[in-house]
């Protein structure tokens, strides 16, 4: 699975990668409405929110992100805290982040969408992002 290599991303009008939308992984019901009323907190109300179930582990991450907005809000959530994100600016990435950041919910991992992840199955992404983050902790100790 892993062959991904990380880039900086600016903060330019650059569209990223994919269809507009947020995949949210792992939360459970009163964040999921946290993470909704961050991105439109922030102006981004055409963005799709789609919430991962507890059994889409084996569905491409592709066809979950082409989900209709607010998919999956009402399901049982997976065990590990993620958010993918797909088709936004690099300017619109970085001011979510920011805005998670000042929020003080639980630190997912973070992924945007690449033209290899798209076909990835949903439980593949999770492991190899939970691998890479742990690989970056033991490098900074």
């Amino acid at each position: 699975m892993s062959g991904g290599t990380f880039r900086r991303v600016g903060k330019s009008e650059t569209t990223l990668y994919g269809p507009r939308a947020m995949l949210v992984c792992g939360f459970p019901g009163s964040e999921k409405n946290g993470v909704v009323d961050l991105v439109r907190g922030i102006g981004l109300e055409n963005l799709s929110v789609v919430f991962a179930s507890a059994d889409d582990g084996t569905a491409r991450v592709g066809e979950l992100l082409a989900r209709p907005d607010m998919s999956g809000l009402n399901s049982a959530h997976g065990p590990v805290r993620a958010i993918v994100l797909s088709g936004i600016t690099e300017k619109e990435l970085h001011m979510i982040l920011s805005r998670y950041r000042e929020s003080g919910m639980p630190r997912p991992l973070w992924a945007t969408l690449t033209p290899v992840s798209v076909n990835w199955c949903l439980a593949d992404l999770l492991s190899e992002l939970d691998a890479e983050r742990r690989a970056m902790e033991k490098r900074s100790s």
